[in-house]
């Protein structure tokens, strides 16, 4: 078990780095205007994260012990299919949901 001092110490130190990391953007270049080449690449900012954090949960599942599961392949191809063709978000969900349940009751 961590210690509590140094538990404190980490949980001040993140809060006070993701204070900065925000203050940063709205209060030393919140009132004047970005560069072009910056908008630019913080447009990309979300469709880096989302995959960044779906990523090992469809290769390396806790579930399965890090093993690559099948239905979780099976998933994550039918999200991507049904988000590529039809550019609905809500729909590449239920889809990529409904696969994931659907191929865990089919291969047990």
């Amino acid at each position: 078990m961590i210690d509590k001092t140094t538990l404190w110490i980490v949980i001040i130190g993140l809060g006070l780095g993701s204070f900065f990391l925000r203050f940063v953007f709205t209060g030393l270049v919140g009132d004047r205007a970005m560069p072009p080449w910056l908008l630019r690449h913080l447009r990309y900012t979300a469709v880096a994260v989302l995959p960044a954090l779906v990523a090992p949960q469809v290769l390396w599942p806790t579930a399965t012990g890090g093993e690559t599961d099948p239905s979780r392949l099976a998933a994550a191809a039918a999200a991507l299919a049904v988000g590529l063709i039809t550019k609905n978000v809500i729909g590449a969900m239920l889809a990529g949901g409904c696969t994931l349940y659907g191929m865990l009751y089919l291969l047990g």
